[in-house]
């Protein structure tokens, strides 16, 4: 759609956008202070940036900004879920202003009028207004139509000309991004010392004999392990352990299910409106106006699976006739009308595995016909076809086995179709099937069907009634109200059988709590008003009421014991492990004897091609340190030391080993180098400026 088409249709968004922000100006003072009743008496700042506070007013400008885009881009309004991917662009966009704008200033980056005037109308208009403005005809971009818009913003609406105003400072706010990055990427260079230990990496190749001792070879009743030690541990290793605020909850869910009445009186419903549809001259305005289906009226073509609990309880389907109601695995009531049964345009099913020939020559298309007729006979002997599309095909299919589903023979190229539906029985084509993309070889898996079903569709969900749903806040409610604490809401818990849940590490921006989604109102609540051994009123969420109490609360640093025990318990007895294990093999001088130690865990394997740059064994799993052993080994016959990886303990053998010979020349390992550090310099910037930028996120006390 054009953009000037897009801003004539959306002006009244852009006005809504402009009275947010009127609205801000005039009384943001009162209803968005620190004192404000809006903000129950915070602070209005929802971060830090470099060293500057973000501002509640600018952040919701800032959302408000992202939200119009959206709405521009959709023709539509976000959902709660959109919004919340809408707030987390606006707090990216925002640390990008603030952390990159002193990197501009600092190398002297600016997008001049002159260079801004070319990027939306000269001879270099930026891709992203090039592909709003495309002529439907002609598929190509339309200058006309840009001088036409431009022309017209001189007696456009204020809100129209706002809008251009905010596109051409995003525009440039993107060039100067560009600029930046492609100056750091630019500068990226691997010397050739760096150019020949990637060529050794790569072509070094070892025969190795590996020894596996995975740590349950010793029970975890071996190892003894203190509190003093794990803590011991993460005083050593306070990197590893750095933790955001963070909460413990325990908390009381009352879940909203339909009762027996709520069901009978669906069942009830849905009969008396089966027997309506039954009689109904007009099945499909029947079920648009009572069923909840999301398609109410179905018309399901020759291949095409019918509703599963319409198959699972019919066996002959009849047009004319009326099935159910049945109730189905999601909780609803469900009837079918057949409307019609017929037999339609013929679809029929195969599989193809494409070897593509689109603009080679005639002597490279003959090399090509030469491997499909090789790859052909390969599954004429045996080879599996599933298997050889994933390994030959060159399209999409070749990832689901060269599988096309159901077609009509319209829907093919010609020569395809019509070698598939000249068959008479299923199975593989014996010949090549030459098209304009290239040869195929086709497996027909289905021969052609007609039959054809329209079906109405009656469906009603089992969902609790009003009254079930006040039932249910009430004893919420009075659970809630006789608990002042966290002793009092246990044994009440207790007392009326109700099982109390926790859970733990719940981070300030988290929106689920264990499986509950929907939690993020319980969240702010721990985050913002809750103290240790408060209990919370009744929460709604989707399917459920909630009661919560907060049971520990941390703070941002180093996690604390409570916090990572499994962690660190699991790290240091795997310590104490590989020790025994290590000393356990003391004095062994091969690696069959060492295997004798653990006769039942050990594994001892052979890797005939391990190649320096790996960081996998095979049957192992990641083990980049044993690996970095076995090519430290010097002679055939040598044993390393044992390695403690994170997954075992591993003994290696040196077999043989082949380096890698020396070339003229490392140009091309230093290019891929060059090229690889260059595609990750953006997203490493943008890593190293957030640090640098010490961002502060508080809004979690607002949203």
């Amino acid at each position: 759609m054009a953009l000037i088409k897009k801003i004539r249709q959306k002006t009244g968004l852009a006005i809504g956008v402009i009275a947010v922000g009127l609205i801000f100006f005039l009384v943001g003072g009162d209803i968005l202070s620190p004192n404000s009743t809006l903000l129950g008496g915070r602070s209005n700042k929802v971060g830090e940036i470099a060293g500057e506070s973000i501002t509640y007013e600018e952040y919701i400008q800032k959302i408000e900004e992202v939200k119009f885009n959206f709405q521009q881009n959709t023709g539509r309004t976000p959902s709660e879920n959109e919004m919340y991917t809408i707030r987390e662009q606006a707090w990216q966009a925002l640390i990008v202003e603030r952390a990159f704008a002193s990197q501009y200033e600092a190398l002297g980056l600016t997008i001049s009028d002159a260079e801004l005037v070319d990027m939306v109308q000269g001879k270099n208009i930026i891709a992203e207004l090039r592909q709003q403005l495309i002529n439907p005809e002609t598929g190509e971009f339309d200058r006309s139509q840009l001088i036409a818009f431009l022309q017209s913003l001189e007696t456009a609406a204020p809100e129209q000309r706002a809008f251009w105003a905010q596109q051409e400072r995003l525009f440039a706010d993107a060039r100067l991004r560009v600029k930046y990055d492609n100056l750091l990427a630019t500068s990226e260079y691997a010397t050739t010392a760096e150019g020949r230990m990637d060529h050794k990496m790569q072509n070094s190749i070892a025969d190795v004999d590996h020894l596996f001792i995975p740590f349950y070879a010793i029970p975890d009743g071996d190892v003894q392990v203190t509190d003093a030690e794990l803590r011991d541990y993460i005083n050593k290793n306070k990197e590893k352990f750095k933790v955001s605020n963070a909460v413990d909850l325990e908390y009381v869910a009352f879940n909203l299910v339909p009762s027996p009445e709520d069901s009978a009186a669906v069942i009830s419903e849905i009969r008396q409106l089966t027997e309506e549809l039954r009689n109904a001259s007009n099945d499909s305005v029947f079920v648009l106006r009572n069923s909840e289906a999301q398609r109410p009226f179905l018309t399901v073509l020759p291949g095409d699976d019918l509703p599963n609990s319409l198959t699972s309880n019919v066996d002959n389907i009849e047009a004319g006739e009326t099935y159910g109601p049945f109730l189905t695995n999601r909780s609803t009531y469900v009837t079918y009308k057949i409307t019609d049964k017929f037999n339609g345009t013929p679809r029929m099913r195969a599989s193809h595995i494409l070897f593509g020939t689109q603009g080679l020559s005639e002597e490279g298309k003959a090399e090509v016909r030469a491997n499909a007729q090789s790859v052909l006979k390969e599954i004429q002997d045996g080879l599996n076809f599933a298997t050889a599309a994933a390994q030959y095909g060159q399209d999409a299919t070749a990832q689901r086995g060269g599988d096309l589903g159901f077609f009509a023979k319209e829907d093919f190229v010609e020569e395809f179709a019509e070698a598939a539906y000249a068959v008479r029985s299923t199975g593989l084509i014996g010949r090549l099937i030459e098209t304009e993309y290239g040869y195929h070889i086709i497996d027909v898996t289905e021969l052609p069907r007609a039959e054809t079903y329209k079906i109405a569709v009656l469906e009603l969900e089992l969902i609790p009634s009003d009254a079930t749903r006040n039932d249910v806040f009430r004893k919420a409610d009075f659970f809630a109200a006789s608990a002042s604490n966290a002793k009092e809401f246990a044994e009440n818990a207790e007392k009326e059988g109700f099982r109390i849940i926790q859970a733990n590490n719940v981070g300030a921006f988290d929106r689920n709590l264990n499986n509950l989604q929907g939690a993020r109102e319980v969240i702010r609540w721990a985050f913002n008003d809750a103290s240790v051994g408060k209990v919370s009123d009744v929460f709604e969420l989707d399917n459920s009421y909630l009661v919560a109490t907060l049971k520990t609360r941390y703070e941002e640093g180093t996690a604390s014991l409570d916090q990572v025990r499994v962690q660190v318990l699991n790290q240091v007895r795997n310590d104490k492990k590989a020790a025994i294990i290590k000393e356990r093999l003391a004095g062994k001088t091969s690696l069959e004897d060492m295997q004798v130690e653990f006769p039942e865990e050990a594994s001892l394997d052979n890797t005939p091609d391990l190649k320096l740059s790996a960081s996998v064994l095979p049957g192992v799993g990641f083990a980049p340190a044993a690996i970095g052993a076995a090519f430290g080994l010097k002679e055939p016959g040598q044993i390393s030391m044992p390695v403690h990886e994170d997954v075992g303990v591993i003994v290696i053998k040196l077999n043989a080993l082949t380096p890698a010979a020396e070339v003229g020349s490392y140009s091309g390992n230093q290019m891929q180098l060059t090229m690889n550090a260059s595609q990750r310099t953006a997203y490493m910037i943008m890593l190293a400026l957030e640090d640098l930028a010490d961002v502060k996120d508080y809004r979690y006390r607002f949203f």
